[in-house]
């Protein structure tokens, strides 16, 4: 089932009093939320979108691609835990990972710059390091 996404219940201007109505469009549908979720291997899937392109998603999670703002530096290491989540705390706990979404890696703690269910890839930028 599709997700709509087209904006059809705004309210009229310039004095009409009927609400304005349109016959739903396909390309205006969209598709419901993949959720990145922590594992021990990373699964991705292909998806045909509109036009014929491709997007990649990424089903389960266990690495992350993380810059060091202080060297430039990216590193491909583990991802140990979801600390916490801006967008809901159940999505910490379920340890699912989103744009926002502050992970502890082997590295230390990142903050999730990607967005894991649209791009496929977890990518992140270092917040600080362990001792």
């Amino acid at each position: 089932m599709g997700v709509y996404q087209w904006r059809d219940h705004k309210k009229p201007s310039g004095g009409k009093r009927n609400w304005y109505y349109k016959v739903k469009r396909k390309y205006a549908f969209g598709r419901p939320f993949t959720p990145a979720v922590l594992s021990d291997s990373d699964v991705r899937v292909k998806i045909r979108v509109r036009g014929g392109n491709y997007k990649i998603r990424l089903r389960r999670a266990a690495f992350a691609v993380v810059s060091d703002p202080k060297t430039g530096q990216s590193k491909k290491v583990r991802i140990l835990s979801v600390v916490e989540t801006p967008a809901s705390r159940e999505f910490a706990r379920r340890g699912i990972i989103v744009k926002g979404a502050i992970i502890e890696t082997e590295l230390g703690r990142a903050r999730v710059t990607s967005r894991p269910g649209q791009d496929g890839v977890v990518n992140a930028v270092l917040l600080k390091e362990k001792r």
